[in-house]
């Protein structure tokens, strides 16, 4: 059975396919973002607001959400 886990506005991800949750302000952060949108890999759960997280999968998948990493954790304490 699949956990979803809410990453804002309606959106939801399988939390168990979940590899890592970082905020997007280092370096690191911004090219991996970057190589994902050049390689159409990449989601974009912010509804047009400010990213403040950026979710690994386990495919490689890159998802972009609006809500701190701190708060995605504790969202997935209740799953």
């Amino acid at each position: 059975m699949a956990n979803f886990l809410n990453i804002g506005f309606g959106n939801f991800i399988n939390a168990d396919k979940i590899v890592a949750m970082i905020t997007p302000d280092s370096a690191p952060a911004k090219r991996l973002v970057q190589k994902a949108k050049e390689e159409s890999t990449i989601i974009d759960a912010t509804q047009g607001r400010r990213t403040r997280a950026v979710i690994i999968t386990e495919q490689g998948g890159v998802v972009l959400s609006s809500l701190l990493p701190d708060t995605l954790s504790g969202r997935m304490k209740d799953v």
